[in-house]
């Protein structure tokens, strides 16, 4: 069990590593594409250096007039 621990954090830092590479972390963009990219990233993990290049979509509802 704690061998699944380590690697979950493993894989979880290199997500974080390549988001930080692909400068997620660099400006405060708070917008729902920009915020689901970064977790996507960090969840892929070492995917992200295979080609995977997650990127999301995300259209909010607008607030009625």
């Amino acid at each position: 069990m704690k061998i699944i621990a380590v690697l979950v954090v493993v894989w979880l830092v290199i997500g974080v590593f390549a988001a930080f590479q692909r400068d997620y972390f660099s400006n405060a963009k708070t917008n729902c594409a920009e915020f689901s990219d970064t977790a996507l990233t960090v969840v892929a993990g070492p995917l992200n250096y295979v080609g995977v290049n997650p990127k999301t979509k995300c259209n909010v509802p607008q607030p009625s007039k």
